[in-house]
């Protein structure tokens, strides 16, 4: 490739960033032009993770890493052998950014700082020659027989050999997306949690589990893990997934479902009537509200008494067959009726995007517009929450990026 090429890039979030320094990086000739509608670029990168920034997840076999993905595990697989997680490490760790793995494999900069981040992607462009330009909104997108017009609100228009849209789930990047000739998944919400009309779970607001299994029995969905009490509902890891595996039902549904909560799922109806039968050969002259027999904490247990219309103020030696059954049944299959969704933080993530079908995942280009080249959100891919929907930034990003380079 003797000629240079002018590579535009629209979107100055995670996914531009990276695919823009990608692209100058492996072949500095062409000039790189970075379009960027807002006065300050990398917004979510700033706010995602409490302000900390989930850049990625310890996991670093693509078998495993795709089935952390609702929508475009698949797709992804090929491109997770290519850059990982552990690429990603390997990117920042160069550029002086280390990062630290928590409990749950979460990956986070060391100084948990998002704009450490943030600043270290604004140092890459400038040093890799990326034209940043801000407050540049694109008004339109048209193909032309050498490359692409990209038409600025501001009227100015900029011209490029090749194009990588990379708008996140911003409704513009649907549309030019669609102007040249993609299709798009319907966006719909996806990773929030959900809102349960029970005052009486309102009034245990702060109140968690460890280790719950949530699921929607119409949608045959299930997930497991921590499950936070709020005051509008539930929330907590094992919610936001489910949301994630079951946002176009749930949207379908308008926020409406049944939903059951198994609380003590290393149990089942007979080892957990057993359990209680012993408790109550052992502690006849107890309350049964006295402490909680079972791993939850003593205000759910409470909780449970009311929802099983058993009086917490009678001994054990006094619970009947009837009160036992109704207590395991309510433990193990809690019904509860979702009224709405709620949202996690600004951790906002959106199901939908350009149809998969119409991209090769080994360059990221479009299989429909030459020298089209699409990444991040904008596809239709996301993850559940954990640092995966970044890592498929990354991802993307740098496969489509190296591409325009290297003119594959």
């Amino acid at each position: 490739m003797n000629e240079p090429l002018s590579i535009l890039v629209v979107g100055g979030g995670a996914a531009g960033f990276f695919g823009a320094i990608a692209c100058a990086t492996a072949n500095p000739k062409n000039p790189v032009t970075l379009l960027e509608a807002s006065r300050k670029p990398l917004h979510k990168v700033r706010i995602s993770g409490g302000g900390r920034c989930n850049v990625t997840h310890a996991c670093f076999e693509a078998v495993s890493l795709v089935k952390h993905y609702p929508r475009g595990g698949k797709a992804l697989r090929g491109a997770f052998t290519r850059f990982q997680p552990r690429d990603t490490i390997e990117w920042f760790a160069q550029r002086g950014v280390k990062l630290k793995t928590e409990a749950d494999g979460r990956m986070f900069p060391i100084t948990d700082d998002s704009e450490t981040i943030a600043q270290c992607l604004l140092k890459e462009a400038r040093e890799t020659g990326v034209r940043l330009r801000l407050q540049s909104p694109v008004f339109s997108v048209s193909r032309e027989e050498t490359g692409f017009r990209v038409r600025l609100k501001n009227g100015e228009t900029c011209y490029g050999d090749r194009l990588l849209l990379a708008t996140g789930s911003h409704p513009k990047g649907y549309q030019l997306a669609r102007d040249l000739g993609h299709s798009i998944e319907p966006p719909v919400p996806s990773l929030f949690t959900f809102n349960i009309d029970e005052p009486r779970l309102h009034e245990l607001a702060g109140v968690s589990v460890s280790e719950a299994t949530v699921r929607l029995p119409e949608a045959k969905l299930s997930q497991s893990g921590p499950v936070l009490v709020t005051h509008w509902g539930f929330s907590g890891p094992a919610i936001l997934k489910l949301s994630a595996w079951g946002a176009r039902f749930l949207f379908d549904r308008n926020y409406r479902s049944p939903l059951v909560v198994n609380w003590l799922p290393q149990e089942n109806p007979e080892t957990l009537r057993r359990h209680l039968l012993s408790v109550k050969t052992r502690e006849t002259r107890k309350s049964i509200a006295a402490f909680s027999p079972v791993a939850l904490p003593r205000r759910l247990w409470l909780y449970h008494l009311t929802r099983a219309d058993i009086d917490g103020k009678k001994r054990w030696a006094e619970l009947s067959k009837q009160e036992m059954a109704r207590l395991v049944r309510h433990l193990l299959q809690d019904d509860y009726s979702i009224t709405g969704k709620g949202i996690f933080k600004d951790e906002f993530v959106t199901c939908g995007g350009v149809n998969l079908k119409e991209v090769n995942f080994k360059t990221l280009e479009s299989r429909l517009c030459p020298n089209l080249y699409f990444a991040g959100e904008l596809l239709d891919i996301d993850g559940v929450t954990g640092g995966f929907n970044f890592q498929n930034a990354w991802t993307t990003s740098w496969l489509a990026g190296k591409a325009m380079a290297l003119g594959g």
